[in-house]
């Protein structure tokens, strides 16, 4: 069994930084990708980024890519968020999930974590 535990959410001004972070637990490497997702209130869930689980492969999207990026600490299986430069639309409840494979589909992923609120404020 996998479990996934996001924390770092909060709230924050315009412009300024946060580092979410994602603790797996159980056998990870059962998957072999674990993303990023946010999902503003009433809008449809949309993929910020994946990594490979063994941090070899990266991707954001092309539109966040200048503010956001993803690593992975080996030591302890935590996959991190670094936002920078945030903005009011950034405001979301942003989730990390674990699947198979290399996919910003939602439903391409099994595993999810229960998500966690980011709020930026202008």
């Amino acid at each position: 069994q996998v479990d996934l535990v996001e924390s770092g959410g909060g709230s924050v001004q315009t412009g300024g930084s946060l580092r979410l972070s994602c603790a797996a637990s159980g056998d990870i490497h059962s998957r072999n990708y674990v993303a990023w997702f946010r999902q503003p209130a009433e809008k449809e869930r949309e993929a910020v980024a994946l990594i490979s689980t063994l941090g070899s492969h990266k991707h954001v999207q092309p539109r966040l890519e200048d503010r956001f990026s993803i690593s992975w600490d080996s030591a302890d299986d935590t996959y991190f968020l670094q936002m920078t430069s945030l903005k009011p639309e950034d405001t979301a409840m942003y989730f990390c999930a674990a699947g198979r494979t290399f996919s910003i589909r939602p439903e391409d992923f099994d595993i999810w974590g229960q998500g966690i609120q980011v709020t930026v404020s202008s």
